[in-house]
């Protein structure tokens, strides 16, 4: 591709406000893009255009499902990179969706960089061979954890995998929490403990709901006496409002609770998680804002994703989500209280490392554009080797 076109970088990920972690991701990715490639065109392809559009407006938006190939092809054939992800969209029924898109794309001509992206589950034969065809051929692929680098290992894939971390590290809080949680009637000058429940849904079908949300009411419960706390439960997606009003329906001290119910983006709700003194929660990017808040948190590891993170970051984690662990979950809640100052530096080290590797995800990409159109690179400050970042 000549150096003379102009620089146009697609992105294909599960985007159009469903979900406030892949907002996130997708937010952090194109801020990187626009740091290193001020003059790059930015396509983001969208489930809902008309919320992407909202929220990011100085991107070019196109609408993907439900297109045929020669309508999509169009667009990608524009194209200078494909960028596919970040997030978990590489699981069963759902994988070969983005790369069938992936493929067509190389079907043109266009290279596809994986970012950071999430796999698992992953056991069905055609989006197992869907994962052979197209990533065997992408430019670079990157996932963001180990556990998705050996699931697409088992699913057949050879060639190398990098593992980076979640796009999402790289956003910073703000100070707009307060507001927003006068707002959401959050009563002021209490100590506050987040929580964050799930549907079971497609990447959790296994839970008992039942099971998790008397679980997740004693754990509240015990939140309120034991640390004279106020529950307040932040929801990463509309869905999530339903299941964290069961889990208060279920609590003694369901007066001392608050169910977010405010349409918020990332930001707002890391600025919210940076008000919190405690974070309890199954969403992975709850949990992720946790950590950049630099408040203690206990993961609830409904998936491999969630456990593979508590492990990096080195916080407790009972294997399941299921009313057996209650004894077990609150007795961490006890000891994670008491050692907070502890765990609050050790997280804070330990996200610092995470974020190197999640910018390092944004030097791989760049340098990829670079490789494609050199007349259009800017000069950027040497990455730090991975041995002196941590």
């Amino acid at each position: 591709m000549g150096g003379a076109e102009r620089v146009t970088v697609g992105v294909l990920g599960s985007y159009g406000g469903r979900n406030v972690g892949d907002e996130a991701i997708l937010t952090a990715l194109l801020d990187r893009v626009r740091a290193g490639r001020p003059q790059a065109h930015l396509v983001v392809f969208s489930r809902n255009p008309e919320h992407t559009r909202r929220v990011h407006p100085d991107v070019e938006v196109v609408r993907w499902e439900g297109v045929c190939r020669d309508g999509i092809s169009a667009h990608l054939r524009r194209l200078s990179v494909l960028v596919l992800g970040g997030g978990g969209i590489l699981y069963d029924t759902e994988a070969r969706r983005y790369l069938r898109m992936a493929r067509t794309a190389q079907d043109l001509g266009v290279p596809v960089f994986t970012y950071a992206v999430g796999a698992g589950p992953l056991t069905d034969e055609a989006d197992c061979a869907w994962v052979r065809t197209a990533l065997s051929d992408a430019v670079q692929v990157t996932v963001r954890d180990e556990e998705s680098r050996l699931v697409l290992e088992e699913a057949g894939l050879t060639r190398p995998v990098t593992v980076t971390a979640d796009p999402a590290l790289l956003l910073e809080p703000g100070d707009g929490g307060e507001a927003l949680l006068r707002a959401e009637a959050v009563p002021p000058g209490v100590r506050l403990v987040g929580m964050s429940v799930r549907e079971p849904g497609r990447a959790a079908e296994h839970l008992d709901e039942e099971g998790y949300h008397q679980l997740l009411a004693s754990v509240g419960d015990f939140l309120v006496h034991r640390l004279d706390a106020h529950v307040v439960f932040v929801s990463m997606e509309r869905g999530d409002i339903r299941h964290a009003h069961a889990v208060a329906s279920r609590m003694a001290a369901a007066d001392h609770c608050t169910v977010l119910h405010g349409d918020h983006g990332p930001q707002e709700v890391l600025d919210i998680v940076s008000r919190l003194d405690l974070a309890v929660g199954m969403r992975l990017h709850f949990l992720i804002f946790a950590a950049l808040a630099g408040i203690p948190l206990l993961p609830l590891p409904y998936a491999g994703k969630v456990f593979d993170f508590a492990e990096q970051i080195g916080a407790p984690a009972l294997r399941g989500v299921v009313r057996e662990t209650t004894g077990l979950l609150l007795a961490e809640v006890d000891r994670l209280w008491d050692e907070r100052p502890a765990r609050r530096a050790d997280t804070a080290i330990r996200t610092a490392s995470m974020q190197a590797r999640a910018a390092r995800t944004a030097d791989r990409l760049l340098a990829c554009l670079d490789d494609i159109a050199p007349d259009h690179a800017v000069r950027r400050p040497t990455p730090v080797p991975a041995s002196a970042a941590g």
